[in-house]
């Protein structure tokens, strides 16, 4: 176990064992309760909606405040994170622009900034260019999330494997499916989005990009990703699985709870953020380089690779240039993964709970 498990372990488990007198204390037989795929992806996007609708302000305000400090160029590339995953937004205007990351509004703050966009745009600017990115963001976390439970579960129950590292391999495996699906529809959405297509022209804008670069060029910055998520999952899954098991010991529990979950997602959460963040900075670098190349319509194929991108962060910032923004992503990916997991568990009980008085009847 890591040493700072231990620590959360300690630090939670009085809350854990209040709440935990309020949940079940017996766990229904597997084979009776067992959910279909079906219901496992509507857990999953009813998680990933509310994630989305959590997390989501703490990112504009962000944005806002980055907006306030350097302008934003035409052109000029920037991350949007609803919680679920990272879209790049391409600004149409610069300095003129009067989308809802540049408007005239000054902050002090982060709490000014919640405070000044509430009462003078209204609570909705809080989620402002939300929905575009949900229309795969929540598809991507329904592949993801469904992809791992199977996963788990065929390796468990059907090949009989048993061991810590079941999680670890299942949710690297779930999410380089899920990061293979998706990177072609990212990569495809920011063209779009820098040359002002709608999306009815979604299939005109592939065969473009096909006939212009080839079938590979649409999954350009796969690599920096995959180099993220997939070891990103894999610890979290290990460290998620492990610290729910621990605390449904200590509490006496067959069957983890809301709060058991939200404990150990948050805590998984910012443990494989810490270890993976230079992973991220190279990642964030890469992905808006090749978003600002592109709408700017420069050749992608000058765009710097992972390894030159790394070797240029240590060049000018040493080692503490590939753990910058350390508190901001731990900040955001805690929370995210607690409300994500949490909302899934529960989702995927309540279907039991259904599917086990359906068996009865």
């Amino acid at each position: 176990m890591f040493p700072l498990e231990g620590l959360w372990l300690s630090c939670c488990v009085s809350v854990v064992r209040q709440t935990a007198r309020m949940g079940e204390r017996a766990a229904p037989d597997a084979a009776a309760a067992a959910i279909s795929p079906t219901q496992q992806m509507m857990a999953s996007s009813t998680g990933a909606l509310l994630t989305s609708v959590f997390v989501t302000p703490l990112d504009v305000v962000k944005i806002r405040l980055q907006a306030q400090q350097t302008p934003f160029y035409k052109g000029k590339c920037f991350l949007y994170c609803n919680g679920l995953l990272d879209h790049i937004y391409v600004c149409q205007k610069g300095n003129s622009c009067t989308r809802w990351y540049n408007t005239q509004t000054h902050f002090s703050g982060t709490l000014d900034a919640f405070v000044k966009i509430t009462r003078y745009e209204g609570a909705r600017s809080l989620w402002s260019g939300l929905p575009p990115t949900l229309m795969m963001s929540v598809p991507a976390t329904v592949i993801y999330f469904t992809c791992y439970d199977q996963l788990r579960d065929y390796l468990r129950y059907s090949l009989g494997l048993q061991g810590n590292h079941i999680p670890l391999i299942s949710g690297g495996i779930a999410r380089l499916g899920a990061v293979t699906v998706l990177s072609p529809l990212e990569l495809v959405r920011t063209k779009m989005q820098s040359r002002r297509r709608p999306y009815g022209e979604l299939f005109a804008c592939i065969r473009s990009a096909v006939s212009q670069d080839g079938v590979l060029s649409l999954w350009r910055g796969w690599g920096p990703t995959v180099l993220r998520d997939v070891p990103f999952s894999a610890l979290y899954w290990f460290n998620y699985e492990l610290l729910k098991s621990r605390l449904c010991q200590w509490c006496q529990l067959t069957e983890a709870n809301v709060s058991i979950s939200f404990t150990a997602g948050a805590s998984s959460g910012a443990i494989a953020a810490i270890l993976t963040l230079p992973f991220d900075v190279v990642k964030t670098r890469r992905q808006i380089q090749l978003g600002e190349m592109d709408s700017l319509g420069a050749s992608l194929k000058r765009a710097s690779s992972t390894w030159h991108i790394m070797k240029e962060i240590w060049a000018e910032l040493g080692y503490r240039g590939l753990f910058a923004g350390f508190m901001p992503r731990v900040i955001k990916v805690a929370p995210a993964c607690a409300i994500m997991i949490s909302t899934y568990e529960f989702g995927k009980s309540f279907f039991r709970r259904r599917n086990l008085e359906g068996e009865c009847a």
